[in-house]
Parts: structure tokens; C-alpha cells; sequence
């Protein structure tokens, strides 16, 4: 009985040679492997070298930014996307990118779907409909793809072609968010000029409430857009990542079934707590907001508060992940066990305060305006 398309055969591993950091050693070690996968992709060999050449090349203008710990999520994600973006719209070469990664590199479902940005059940109806529609089964695909591999003859890799793309694309970026800054910072420098010359505010009103939005923190926001299957590594191994279906954990020891979580069209905020080196990390998901949060506080177990940073998918900012930058100490969270979620004083929220002894709850998210969006419920938490 063939097997089915959710138990595909994984391929023998392909170790490649430990390289470092370093961005020349990575491209002659991982050159002939990714020629061979985008052979296996695009099934025309110029097209295949091309399209290595462009995710490289990508790749080489911001290799310092990339993880040392996640060289090959990342170099594999910027060849399916452009190589998707491409062919932007065709169901055909999606399901025969999902088939390529799931035989030939032999990733799981989650992976892909990282890669992909999509749900682990659109992979897998994806990968149904594509062995459905070859005829075959998933070992004589095996077969097939294995065969192509070995007519693949990759040319030397083209190293200094590489890295001199890659330095033209970074001064490019460069020149191009520097121009940005130019553009947003001529406003503010006219505008001080202005004030300047009339002798300026005088009272400090205006710097009050420059800070008024952050809590006195400072300018910078929490928020961060970031883009589907994006992963983010956070306190204690702890990895994160949005898609258009919800939120997404990676953790290093699994307390609960299935780390991930839907957003709702109700306001509301989750709070989950992961054992981590060092203590309990604090992350969530919120939900049912208008807009971007203001912030999201969260209760330190000391009698104190912390702002939590923020992820949101571009367009989707009435929901997203919430996680504390640190981990809590076991001391923390026994004095939050230790709350009994007594001691209302009758004032209700008093006007969003978040941490006050009026209301127990761990995690507040407030909106743009200051005020209360939502608040984690009081025993959802004690696991």
C-alpha cells in the first residue's frame, strides 16, 4: 500500500561542512546544493543558477543580520520567495515548491510552512493535491526527483560576482534609508527652527507628553511589523513567528499540546508561561483591537510592571504576539501564584492603571490612546 501524502519518505541527510560566519565559506560549501534544489524547483538549468545567484547575492547585502544558528531557514526562504514571486499566482509550481521541500530537503510540515508563510494544514493539502495530481505516490516521486538531482552538474560558484551584487545592493539600501531619513527629519528640523526662533515652548508642556505615550520610557516602540513566517528569537530559546492564521511558538520545553493560537474578533489577550534557563518566559496573544496597541504591561511578580514588546503582521495590526524581554525569576512567579485575585476596592479598573492592587490580571494591552483594550483573565494562567 503506497503511503500517503502526510508520511512522505525523508531523504538521507546532506551535511554539509561547518563554515562559521563567514559568508564566501557558505556559498562554496551550500552553492552546489542549492543549484540542485532550484533545479528541482524551476526544472530549466539557467533559470536554476539564476535564481541561486539572486538569493545569494540578497542574502550577501545583509548576512551580518542573519542568525549564525539559522543560516539555512533563512538562505532556503529567499529562494522559495523569489522563486514564488516569480511565478506569483500559478497553484502548480507552489505545489511542486511544497513537494521539492518535503522529499528532496526533507523538512517537516512546520517548516515549510514557516517558509511558505502559511498554515501547516495548507501544506498539507497542498502536498495532497500535488501527489494527487502527478498520478504517482510519494516513492516513485522519491525516484524522480532523486534522478533529476543526479543530472545536475553545478558550474563553479561565482564568488566575487556575489559578493560585488551584494555590496551594491547594501549601499543601495543604504542610500535609499537615507533618503527616507532625510525626508521625515526635514519636517522636525523646520519645525524646531520654528520654534527656535519664537523662543520655544517655554513651559515644557510638549516634552511632557512626548513621553506620556511610552510611560516615560522613551520614544522607541514596542511594536514591531513583521512579515508571515518571520521567526523571532526572544529570551530563552523561545522562537516566535506570525501567519495570517494566528500565532506560532517554538519552545524548548513543550508544557502544553499545539503552540500556536488564533486571533479572535473579540478583545482579548492570552497569557502563557514556558520554563526556560533562568526562569518562566511570559508571552501571549491579543486580539480584537481597532488598531496597534499603545503598549502591553505585564505584571513582574514584585509588586512592579514591565512594557512588553510587540509582533504584528503588516495590514493586521488589530492583533499579534505579545512576549516579556526577559525571563521572570522563580521568585516572581511564585508571588504571582500567590495572588488570589482578591482585593477589589470597588474603583473597578481606575481608569486603566494595569498593575494595581484593584486588579490582578497579568497582562494589560492599551490602545493608542492610553486607554484599556484588553485584559488577561485571572485564572487562565495557573497551570
Amino acid at each position: 500500500m503506497p503511503p500517503t501524502p502526510d508520511a512522505l519518505p525523508v531523504p538521507p541527510a546532506h551535511p554539509a561542512p561547518p563554515v562559521g560566519h563567514d559568508f564566501a565559506a557558505y556559498a562554496r560549501a551550500h552553492w552546489p546544493r542549492l543549484v540542485v534544489t532550484a533545479r528541482l524547483l524551476t526544472d530549466d538549468p539557467d533559470a536554476a543558477e539564476e535564481l541561486v545567484r539572486r538569493t545569494l547575492v540578497g542574502m550577501c547585502a545583509r548576512w551580518r543580520r542573519v542568525p549564525r544558528n539559522d543560516v539555512d531557514f533563512h538562505v532556503r526562504r529567499c529562494l522559495v520567495r523569489i522563486h514564488l514571486r516569480r511565478l506569483r499566482g500559478r497553484r502548480a509550481a507552489r505545489r511542486r515548491t511544497v513537494l521539492v521541500l518535503r522529499i528532496w530537503e526533507g523538512l517537516p510540515d512546520a517548516e515549510i510552512a514557516q517558509l511558505l508563510g502559511c498554515s501547516v494544514g495548507a501544506v498539507r493539502a497542498c502536498a495532497r493535491h500535488a501527489v494527487k495530481k502527478s498520478g504517482s505516490d510519494a516513492v516513485r516521486l522519491r525516484e524522480v526527483l532523486t534522478r533529476a538531482a543526479g543530472d545536475v552538474l553545478p558550474s563553479e560558484v561565482p564568488l566575487a560576482r556575489l559578493q560585488a551584487g551584494g555590496r551594491v545592493r547594501r549601499r543601495r539600501r543604504l542610500a535609499v534609508a537615507a533618503a527616507v531619513c532625510a525626508a521625515l527629519l526635514a519636517p522636525v528640523a523646520v519645525v524646531a527652527a520654528d520654534r527656535l526662533a519664537s523662543g520655544g515652548p517655554g513651559d515644557g508642556a510638549s516634552g511632557d507628553r512626548a513621553g506620556a505615550g511610552t510611560g516615560g520610557r522613551g520614544t522607541t516602540s514596542p511594536v514591531r511589523v513583521v512579515a508571515p513566517g518571520e521567526r523571532v528569537t526572544a529570551g530563552g530559546g523561545v522562537r516566535m513567528w506570525l501567519t495570517a492564521d494566528g500565532g506560532h511558538w517554538s519552545v524548548p520545553v513543550r508544557l502544553r499540546g499545539d503552540d500556536g493560537y488564533q486571533p479572535s474578533d473579540e478583545p482579548g489577550v492570552s497569557l502563557r508561561m514556558d520554563s526556560v534557563p533562568g526562569g518562566f518566559f511570559l508571552s501571549g496573544l491579543f486580539h480584537g483591537l481597532d488598531g496597534e496597541p499603545g503598549r502591553v504591561e505585564v505584571s513582574t511578580g514584585d509588586g512592579g510592571s514591565t512594557t512588553a514588546k510587540v509582533l504584528v503582521l503588516a495590514g493586521a495590526p488589530g492583533w499579534g504576539i505579545w512576549y516579556a524581554s526577559t525571563p521572570l525569576p522563580g521568585k516572581n512567579v511564585e508571588a504571582l501564584f500567590a495572588e488570589d485575585g482578591s482585593g477589589d476596592d470597588g474603583d473597578g479598573d481606575r481608569g486603566g492603571d494595569g498593575g494595581g492592587a484593584g486588579d490582578r490580571r497579568i497582562v494589560t494591552v492599551y490602545d493608542a490612546s492610553g486607554r484599556v483594550a484588553a485584559r488577561s483573565d485571572r485564572e487562565w494562567w495557573r497551570i
